[in-house]
């Protein structure tokens, strides 16, 4: 079997949304999973805290 460029093009193009689709529904429920919501919300606050006034330096 020979794969040339229009073989690659077809692969990517029917399996590539698939992948995609995949993917995201791997994240979302990466997100949404109950045992993550103190680290999101934590990285949510976080930003907002004074703790941390000290510019970066590297």
């Amino acid at each position: 079997m020979e794969v040339d460029h229009n073989t690659l093009v077809a692969f990517a193009k029917s399996w590539g949304l698939f992948y995609l689709i995949a993917f995201a529904i791997v994240v979302l429920v990466y997100v949404f999973w109950p045992k993550n919501r103190k680290k999101f919300d934590d990285a949510k606050k976080s930003i907002l805290d004074d703790k941390d006034d000290k510019p970066w330096q590297p």
